[in-house]
């Protein structure tokens, strides 16, 4: 379901791009269509038109399309779509006046009849044509977009140079709150700000939320619940941004989102033009002047060279000029591998990124004002060590540094120490012990005094206010044969000096933890032992898991054991009870050639069988039987009704009759470990007229290969055995002729997996005829069976050859 749904939004997604490029295509297209009518010009010297008045007056393609269409609307409303004459002076590139003359930009567009009126921004760019300020751009952006969009008021703000946000225009909004927000200092926490930072678009819509992690505009901030910031674009960066309030709740749906993006671009070309109440741009971003030129060119590349060779943070900041001379902000060019912020970014992390905008706390305080001075008097400053805090992420951190302040040239080079390094890394070696599982152990022998880590107090299960174990305490907790081996350790270490690295049990309230500790010894100028330091590390976790995987293989070992003799007593029975004879059989003037192939996987034995013994009076029987399964019950089974089959075969039981008893004799065993059902073909023949009378019990047919034909033999009445309790078993009759070939077989020779039983019978077919008349094949029953794959089933053949020319007795 989440990757379906994930599809369903990609899909959404790209739907609602295609809509978008498919609406500024109509736009494109019913502008050029517009000039074609105006000028007569075909439609790529209109395209051109469009594409050099937008050049011209610094518009996107776009706006050039909306503002041509929105003249439209104009002349329509002056007369020209009423059917009177334009005028004699308009033409395809007939401008707009642009000293403020014509209609107000707040008037409302109207279109020609019969043409379909298009989205809410159809008359915007028409009418920001004629806006004059920044409040005129937010007000035709709240009737634009207060139906669909449901926008009740827009906020619009420009990035000064001195980095602070200025509300240029509005809309919606009472004076007193304007007059309460219009200018934002370079804070965190601020969204527009973080919107113009990023340039991406804010979508604000939990005002719970939301309020934990900005500064909400409104009183209440409850008032809108919904709102957006989007950022105006820019050829570099973005130097405004657009916010979008609404009292209705919820967040802004795809289409809403780039509605209000859409407009957001469409207002991009007069906002960058110089409207009144917009203050001036920011300078270059890059230190250099007007004229783009750098009054002072050090040579980074070989500070950065030095700071490279090293030791300790150091960087370089370039100070950023505004227009009237003073230092907005600095940026960093160079930086030394070991520098690193709060934040955790290190040297080459560091270049490119300015002051203010990446440490904006910095804004006003004690180290700006050193900045400052530096630079201008040459002074080179030394602080105090002071505390520094961000908050990054929401989450406050807080470092404490000294700083030093130099300038180079037009530059500074600003080096500093961390005094919290200390603190951080023993928050890691803490972090470190508690998922190792471990902790540290010191031992002061000239003052006897142990100090323990943390994490030790968890691993001997102790409470820290009763301080470290000592030495005489821990047998006390030691399983007892465990004592022993660790006192020959700790002498070992004491005495010797030698490190150790040994394993033992302790009793806790849980039960019994095995532990680890591995300890060294530092000696005195005398080779004393003066202090023992080291570690214990809990292995109770990976000791179970080991005693676990112990037991688990021990299992196996004995499950593995069981089905070798399983299947050594399985392969004796199959010798015993089913001898496979090497060599053609001769029964009744008959060749008997049999084949029996196990399956490849189990026990290797199951219950497919068959018997070919010669009866008395010269006549011969033949069965072919398959029990169900594949294991000693089933050989068991396989025994019981091939030896009674025989007998009763034998004693001179009518067929029919011999597979009415073998099945009661199925149903009362069937509470027994026996299989309960199997199938079975069974015939005798008659030498002295070659006849064969056969039964069946379920079993497939039998094929009779006779000249160049091999044919099923029609079946008689019967079920599989152990199936019902008072079957009807039919026999059949057959004449074997001199030449002819009989196959008895089991399933395993005709079935595979997911295919029709038919497909099967038919490959039987063509594969014993060509084995005999093509590949002269004289033992049939081992062929077939070798040409068949891998199987699962077993395979048992019988077959019953009459030989060319043979004369049976009493014939003739």
């Amino acid at each position: 379901m989440l990757a379906l749904a994930k599809v369903v939004a990609r899909l959404r997604a790209e739907v609602v791009d295609l809509e978008g490029v498919a609406s500024m295509t109509a736009v494109v297209e019913r502008a050029k269509g517009v000039l074609m009518a105006q000028a007569g010009v075909p439609a790529d010297t209109a395209y051109e038109l469009l594409l050099t008045r937008a050049a011209r007056h610094r518009r996107t393609l776009m706006e050039e399309c909306w503002i041509t269409l929105g003249r439209t609307g104009r002349a329509a409303r002056s007369g020209h779509g009423s059917g009177q004459p334009p005028s004699p002076t308009a033409g395809p590139d007939t401008e707009a006046p642009e000293d403020g003359s014509g209609p107000s930009p707040f008037e409302t567009v109207q279109y020609l009849p019969g043409t379909a009126r298009p989205t809410p921004l159809s008359g915007l760019a028409d009418a920001l044509a004629g806006a004059r300020t920044c409040g005129d751009i937010a007000h035709l952006l709240r009737t634009a977009l207060s139906g669909e969009a449901g926008v009740d008021a827009v906020m619009i703000y420009t990035v000064t140079a001195a980095g602070t946000l200025e509300l240029t225009g509005h809309a919606g909004i009472d004076a007193a709150l304007a007059a309460q927000w219009s200018h934002i200092p370079p804070l965190a926490g601020v969204a527009a700000l973080q919107a113009v930072a990023e340039g991406e678009p804010l979508w604000l819509e939990d005002p719970a939320r939301d309020a934990t992690r900005y500064l909400l505009i409104g009183d209440p901030p409850t008032r809108w619940p919904s709102r957006a910031w989007i950022p105006v674009p820019e050829e570099r960066a973005a130097e405004a941004a657009v916010g979008f309030l609404r009292t209705r709740p919820g967040p802004f749906d795809t289409a809403t989102r780039s509605l209000l993006r859409r407009s957001v671009r469409l207002c991009a070309g007069p906002l960058r033009g110089p409207l009144p109440g917009r203050p001036p741009r920011r300078p270059s971003r890059d230190g250099r002047d007007g004229a783009g030129s750098d009054p002072v060119r050090d040579d980074v590349d070989t500070v950065q060279r030095i700071f490279d060779a090293l030791p300790g943070p150091a960087v370089l900041l370039l100070p950023l000029w505004t227009e009237t001379g003073a230092v907005e902000d600095f940026r960093i060019e160079a930086a030394a591998p070991e520098s690193v912020d709060v934040a955790g970014r290190r040297g080459k992390e560091l270049v490119g990124r300015s002051i203010l905008e990446t440490y904006p706390t910095v804004a006003g305080s004690a180290l700006w004002d050193a900045y400052l001075d530096t630079l201008a008097t040459g002074t080179t400053y030394d602080s105090e060590p002071f505390a520094y805090e961000e908050v990054l992420a929401g989450v406050p951190r807080r470092s404490t540094y000294s700083v030093r302040v130099s300038r180079l040239g037009g530059r500074l080079v600003v080096s500093w120490i961390r005094h919290d390094t200390g603190e951080r890394e023993a928050r890691r070696l803490a972090d470190m012990q508690r998922l190792g599982n471990l902790g540290w152990a010191r031992w002061d022998l000239t003052t006897n005094t142990i100090t323990w880590s943390e994490q030790v107090y968890a691993i001997f299960d102790r409470d820290p206010a009763q301080g470290p174990m000592t030495l005489e305490e821990l047998p006390g907790h030691l399983v007892p044969d465990d004592l022993p081996r660790l006192g020959t350790a700790v002498r070992r270490l004491l005495g010797e000096g030698l490190a150790v690295d040994q394993h033992f049990r302790i009793t806790v309230a849980d039960g019994v933890r095995h532990l680890r500790i591995v300890a060294e010894a530092q000696t005195d100028a005398d080779g004393n032992a003066v202090e023992v330091h080291g570690f214990f590390q809990d292995l109770t976790a990976q000791r179970d898991a080991e005693i676990a995987l112990y037991e688990s293989e021990r299992a196996v070992l004995v499950q593995r054991g069981m089905l070798q003799a399983e299947r050594a007593l399985a392969a004796r029975l199959q010798e015993t009870l089913l001898p496979i004879p090497e060599q053609t059989l001769e029964l009744a003037g008959l060749s008997v050639d049999v084949a029996y192939i196990p399956a490849d996987s189990g026990v290797n034995v199951g219950g497919d069988w068959y018997s070919a013994i010669e009866l008395p009076g010269g006549n011969a029987l033949f069965v072919v039987g398959d029990v169900a399964g594949h294991s000693l019950a089933a050989v068991g089974t396989m025994a019981q009704l091939r030896f009674t089959a025989k007998g009763m075969a034998v004693t001179g039981s009518a067929l029919p009759d011999v597979l009415s008893r073998l099945n009661t004799l199925l149903l009362h065993t069937a509470g027994d470990a026996y299989a309960a059902n199997a199938t079975m073909i069974m015939g005798c023949y008659r030498a002295e007229d070659r006849r064969l009378t056969w039964v069946r019990a379920g079993h497939l047919p039998p094929l009779l290969i006779r000249g160049d034909e091999a044919t099923f033999l029609p079946q008689p009445e019967g079920i599989l055995l152990g199936a019902a309790r008072d079957p009807v078993f039919g026999q059949a009759v057959i004449d074997l002729l001199p030449g002819d070939h009989l196959l008895m077989y089991t399933d395993g020779l005709v079935e595979n997996p997911g295919e029709d039983i038919g497909v099967g019978f038919d490959r039987l077919a063509e594969t014993a005829l060509r084995l005999l008349r093509t590949d002269g094949v004289e033992a049939l029953a081992p062929a077939l069976a070798a040409l068949r794959p891998r199987h699962r089933d077993d395979i048992c053949v019988l077959d019953i050859h009459v030989p060319d020319g043979s004369a049976a007795s009493g014939v003739g």
